[in-house]
């Protein structure tokens, strides 16, 4: 079992220091550490500090308390996503600010949560999936609405759906690398992500054509 205990955890959104954020604290970190199965009900209340059926003030089973933790990444990312677009003053700031909220999701105090999200997404029923995959479609759209205003404006070529999946894998593997207190810094990361992808835009006849060929 992990060795942190709650004090440890950086609290985001809803996972605060209320009776109920502190549950969803200890579990995205016992989740995304040593696993969903692998993680007991005894676990989550040892590391809260709490009887084990205290747990179940709050949610109906352990399989709730995972549908929890991910509702509330998808949540407080996207909300900061959305503050940080309205910031933005032009389209490549607005993608700038896409770029920077989605590093700091996954590398951020989030970013247990987040790593629970991906990899412990098949442990999740269907109908609790299609309810957090509507949460997740708005905040795909909001990617989407500014790659689409910068393919409108000549500043993209490519389909915006490809361009945001070729960015949203980049991204996602920075947690496996990426560290906050090195010599890079996240804005700067983010910079360079926006230039690399920036660097691949092509405005030709040709280039638009080659980008619509299916595989």
């Amino acid at each position: 079992m992990s060795s942190k205990v709650l004090q440890d955890i950086p609290r985001m959104g809803g996972l605060d220091d209320s009776p109920r954020g502190r549950v969803l604290r200890a579990a995205a970190h016992l989740f995304a550490t040593q696993g969903y199965e692998r993680t007991t009900v005894r676990d989550l209340a040892r590391m809260v500090g709490i009887q084990s059926g205290s747990l179940f003030h709050h949610f109906d089973s352990k399989l709730d308390i995972l549908s929890a933790v991910m509702e509330e990444a998808i949540h407080y990312n996207h909300q900061r996503m959305r503050q940080a677009l309205v910031r933005a003053r032009d389209r490549q700031e607005r993608l700038l600010a896409l770029v920077h909220s989605e590093l700091e999701a996954i590398c951020g105090p989030s970013g247990e949560a987040m790593k629970v999200l991906v990899y412990e997404w098949e442990s999740l029923p269907a109908p609790q999936q299609q309810a957090l995959l509507a949460l997740r479609q708005a905040y795909e759209q909001d990617w989407l609405t500014v790659l689409q205003e910068m393919r409108d404006a000549g500043e993209l070529s490519y389909e915006p759906f490809l361009w945001r999946r070729l960015l949203a894998g980049a991204i996602a593997w920075t947690h496996s690398w990426y560290h906050p207190q090195g010599r890079l810094r996240l804005d700067e990361l983010a910079a360079m992500v926006v230039a690399m992808a920036r660097a691949g835009h092509a405005p030709t006849a040709a280039g638009d054509q080659r980008a619509r060929i299916p595989g």
